[in-house]
Formats: C-alpha cells, structure tokens, sequence
C-alpha cells in the first residue's frame, strides 16, 4: 500500500519493491478479501487509494520504522553490543564462582545486562525449564544426578565447571583437629550441624557409609552462621570448598575427610539458549571462572 501510494501503479510499485506486476495485484486482492473492502482505484492507466488503503499506507510508516528499530535490537544482541543473560546460582557459589565470572562479562562486554537470582538447584532447573532464567549454576554430589528425580534434564545442555571437595570442620580445641584426614567414623558421638535439604542428604549418606546416623542438632543454610556454631563447640559440620575459599573462622579447623567425599558443580542451560551471544558468553566466563578458581587446603 506504501509503494503504490508513492509510485502511483502497480508497475512502478513493484519495481521499487523488487516484485512482479502480477505478484503486486496479486497482493492487493489478497489484501482486499482479509480486509473485506476495496483498498485500490483504477484511474486510467494509474490506481490511487482508496481510504480504507490510505489507512494500511498511514500505518505502514509505523510498522516499517518498528521493523528498523527490531532488527537493530537484533543486530546489537547478536554482535554484543546489547543483551541480557538472568542466571540463577546456588549460594555457596555466589562468593566465588559466580563473582568473577560477572566481572568478567562487565569487562569484556559492558553492554550486556546480567541479572543475577539466588536458587537451590531444585528450583533454579526449574526455572531454566520454565524460561524464567537463561543459565543455572547447580550442583550433585557423588552418586546422585542433577534432577535428583525431580526434573528430566533431557532438554537441558550441562557442562562441568568445577569438582567441589567436601570438608569438615570443627572447633580448634577438638581431640581431631590435628589430625591430617578426618575419619568420620569416629564422629558417631558429635553433634552435627546439617545445611540445604540436598546438603542434609549429602551428610546422612556420607555416615552412613561410615557406619552410624548422625545426630544433627542444628540446620541452616548460612555457611557463616555453620562456622560460629562449630566455633562455639555446638557441632561439626561437613562443608564444601567453595564456601571456605570466601568464608572461615580463627576458630574452626577444616579438613579433608575420609572416605573423601565431593560435589561436581554445572551451569546449565538448553542447546536454544546456548545460541544467544550474551549468554554464550556468560556461560563462557563461568567456565573461565572455574578454571581460576584456587584449591583449598586444609586450615586451623
């Protein structure tokens, strides 16, 4: 309707368009029959719009210049000059991991928007599946799957970041604390102090194989909270590398366990997604971040 009402034929109308005479008639009847009214008058050898047609050429000029402004948003998304990524963590990792990966981004691509949401994987693969975050940095301990049962992780691409050393940690003055390797088998008297659900699992699994049921006097899932509890002599507590390469007390001793025990830790996302530019290269820098991350070794 633009072209004809600036050209004033059919011809003139697709040459300027690129089309055939025949295709442009074409159009306009097809126009016609949606609309249910005339929209083009033949004058001679020339054809004008009809009111109705006046009306789609007036709001032609809107929708071509919202054409321009989307594939300019396009253009910049995929050439990284904009985009946005929503990634979705587990706590312990938003000290360490998580951080530096952020910096990394805002260093390389101060354009792209990160938004950033505490989650427990349970919830966070939930919410990649819902399409209400592009990236999900999850873990799972030894022997279980990143679904645990509770989500079909099919659909889902995963990439390793990072194994996760678990720790225990007790107070300074504890009979054990000099000890190179704790043996958990010798700790079936202590109180113990359990985190997340997935972490309380973790730690009923671990004594088990040691040989006895914990008895766990406190949960929380504050890691810095955990350390003033073990301070105070009110329990022991298994604790994973990544909190205490942020987190540590003057008066807690950490050590490697036996039988050791770890976590591996994923980002996670689909194979639609990991197309996207910007989070292709969130999801790069949280695998840079892992790499970069030090090791902890055992403290007092």
């Amino acid at each position: 309707m633009r072209a004809i009402a600036d050209e004033g034929s059919f011809t003139l109308a697709a040459l300027s368009l690129g089309y055939s005479q025949p295709a442009i008639s074409q159009m306009v009847r097809r126009l016609e029959q949606r609309t249910g009214t005339v929209l083009v008058e033949r004058v001679g050898r020339n054809v004008r719009l009809t009111e109705a047609g006046q009306v789609l050429a007036r709001h032609a000029v809107g929708v071509l210049a919202a054409l321009d402004a989307a594939e300019e948003e396009v253009a910049a998304i995929a050439g990284l000059r904009a985009g946005r990524v929503r990634l979705m963590a587990f706590p312990s990792s938003s000290a360490t991991l998580v951080p530096h990966a952020l910096a990394l981004v805002k260093k390389r691509f101060p354009d792209i928007k990160v938004t950033f949401t505490e989650a427990e994987p349970p919830e966070s693969l939930a919410a990649l599946r819902a399409g209400e975050c592009d990236l999900a940095v999850a873990f799972a301990y030894e022997g279980t799957d990143l679904g645990r049962g509770e989500e079909d992780l099919d659909m889902f691409v995963i990439h390793k970041l990072l194994d996760d050393e678990v720790r225990l940690a007790l107070p300074k003055n504890h009979p054990m604390a000099k000890a190179k390797v704790a043996d958990l088998s010798l700790l079936s008297d202590e109180s113990w102090i359990a985190g997340c659900p997935r972490c309380r699992g973790h730690l009923l699994q671990v004594c088990q194989k040691s040989g006895f049921l914990p008895n766990v006097s406190f949960e929380t899932e504050d890691y810095v909270a955990v350390l003033g509890l073990v301070a105070e002599g009110l329990g022991v507590a298994l604790i994973p590398d990544l909190i205490l390469r942020s987190a540590n007390h003057p008066d807690v001793v950490t050590l490697p366990i036996s039988p050791a025990s770890r976590r591996e830790v994923h980002v996670v996302t689909t194979a639609d997604l990991q197309r996207v530019p910007a989070v292709k290269a969130a999801l790069d820098a949280l695998c840079e971040a892992a790499t970069a991350t030090p090791r902890v070794f055992a403290r007092g």
